[in-house]
């Protein structure tokens, strides 16, 4: 698998049977494809859609299908469709239960930028702002260094804040951290990964549970 495929995996892994998910743009798309097969769990998306299921095979695309990233999905039977304003309406009255997102940056207390760069246009904040909100529970999923090397785990954001309400979880294809109010707290090492190079590569201070899991699963392989 793929560096993001294994983040993707791990993230499917931390839902619990009955979840109401949200999946960010991005690397959280790519957790469709890996719900473990002893829970069901019902995929939202912010332009109205309840039910989502894996990607969809190459010749089964339907071009009218989309998620909030228009990309192509497929649907589960039993799946609901309804206007954008229902959608946020779910998100804002607290009933997605999950909501994995992708980020530009989390800081040493778990909060996210992912909305915006300065200087650059973007389409709008879409719905960053108010899965943070309004989930229950976030699961960040990121590489953890940028293309020139740059630390994605960082002590002070570099781009705009999106919420002061901080990730639950942060998934990377080195490891996971859990956040508590004091910070972040390293959880996981990814197979062939060293405590060294996650302390190398990570610019944020974080604290080492007492018990690390060394996890036994696929290799990270190639982005």
């Amino acid at each position: 698998m793929s560096s993001k495929e294994v983040i993707a995996k791990r993230a499917a892994a931390a839902l619990v049977d009955g979840d109401i998910v949200n999946l960010g743009i991005g690397i959280p798309t790519l957790a469709a494809d890996f719900i473990p097969d002893h829970i069901k769990v019902f995929l939202h998306s912010e332009n109205g859609i309840l039910g989502i299921g894996p990607t969809p095979l190459e010749g089964k695309v339907d071009k009218d299908l989309v998620n909030a990233g228009k990309l192509p999905v497929t649907v589960e039977t039993g799946a609901s469709y309804f206007d954008s304003a229902s959608s946020f309406g779910m998100i804002r009255g607290g009933h997605i239960d999950v909501s994995i997102l992708g980020v530009l940056e989390v800081d040493e207390k778990g909060r996210v930028a992912n909305w915006s760069v300065p200087g650059k246009s973007v389409l709008g904040v879409g719905g960053a702002m108010d899965l943070l909100e309004g989930s229950k529970k976030v699961i960040v999923t990121t590489l953890h260094t940028a293309k020139n090397g740059a630390s994605k785990i960082v002590k002070d954001l570099h781009y705009p804040i999106t919420s002061e309400r901080p990730a639950d979880i942060i998934i990377t294809e080195l490891c996971v951290f859990d956040v508590d109010a004091e910070g972040l707290i390293l959880t996981e090492l990814f197979p062939g990964v060293s405590l060294t190079e996650v302390k190398a590569k990570t610019d944020a201070y974080f604290r080492i549970k007492e018990n690390l899991i060394e996890t036994e699963s696929e290799s990270k392989g190639a982005d």
